[in-house]
Order: structure tokens, then C-alpha cells, then sequence
């Protein structure tokens, strides 16, 4: 059965990926293209990895990776490009245009809301899930069967 996954675990797979990837993104793009962090280059790769990798990893970026979650689509299919840049770009669009409000609404959501889904996996469809590529089932169906 699917599982969607709370604060802990999703604030543990960012802190690996900050750790893991976004440090040496940024460390890269200072010490190798002399990019200061204002300029932007980190802040645009680090959203073509959040963007990419779930598309050609089964939802899965390293840090979710490492900790067994994923990003699937409300249906339990695998997330695509188009469902990908909602979740990123829009949503941060969404946060910015909010000045950070949302982002901090969107924690309490996943805390708090019994499908742990903040604002961005509204906007894009999504939940994350600790269930494996095929195993995923989508949230309507849970609602179906809760009802029947």
C-alpha cells in the first residue's frame, strides 16, 4: 500500500541534497566559472537538477533517493517534464510572489494535512511516496477505497 511521507523525512532528503549536490554546484560555480552566488548560475542549475533527475530517476533526486522517497504524480504515475516545471518554477514563482509565506504555509501543510502535499504538489499534481517505481498508488484511488 502507498504511504505519502511527512516533514521528517522530506527535511532530511533537502539537507542531503543541499549537503550533497547544491554545495558542490555551488562551490563549482564559484571556484570554476567565477560566478559569485548573485549571479544566478547556481540558482539555475540547481533547478534543472530538481527539474530533471526525477524525470529520467523515477521521481527520485539523491537526496530522496538516499532516504527512499519520491515524487510521484496524483495518479501514481511517474512525474514528466511538464509536472516537474510546475513544481519547480511556478511554485517558485508562487513562494516569491508571496514573499516566502508560502513556502512557509506549504511546510505546516506537509506537517499538518493527513496527504502530507504542500503548495507546489497541488500545483503540480504530485505527492511524495516511499513506495517504489510501479508500486505507487494513485490518491484517488486511496480516497476510493477508504470510502468503500
Amino acid at each position: 500500500m502507498d504511504q505519502t511521507v511527512g516533514f521528517s523525512k522530506r527535511f532530511g532528503a533537502s539537507l542531503l541534497d543541499g549537503l550533497i549536490v547544491f554545495l558542490p554546484i555551488g562551490l563549482i560555480s564559484v571556484f570554476l566559472f567565477n560566478a559569485d552566488t548573485d549571479s544566478g548560475i547556481p540558482n539555475f542549475l540547481q533547478s534543472l537538477y530538481m527539474i530533471i533527475v526525477p524525470v529520467l530517476w523515477y521521481g527520485y533526486v539523491v537526496g530522496k533517493r538516499i532516504i527512499g522517497i519520491r515524487v510521484v504524480k496524483k495518479d501514481g504515475s511517474n512525474v514528466g517534464i511538464g509536472t516537474m516545471l510546475m513544481r519547480v518554477w511556478v511554485s517558485a514563482l508562487v513562494y516569491a510572489l508571496t514573499l516566502g509565506i508560502g513556502y512557509i504555509v506549504s511546510a505546516f501543510m506537509v506537517g499538518l494535512r493527513e496527504d502530507n502535499r504542500a503548495i507546489h504538489d497541488f500545483i503540480a499534481g504530485t505527492y511524495v511516496t516511499e513506495a517504489d517505481p510501479g508500486e505507487a498508488v494513485g490518491l484517488q484511488y486511496k480516497d476510493d477505497l477508504k470510502q468503500g
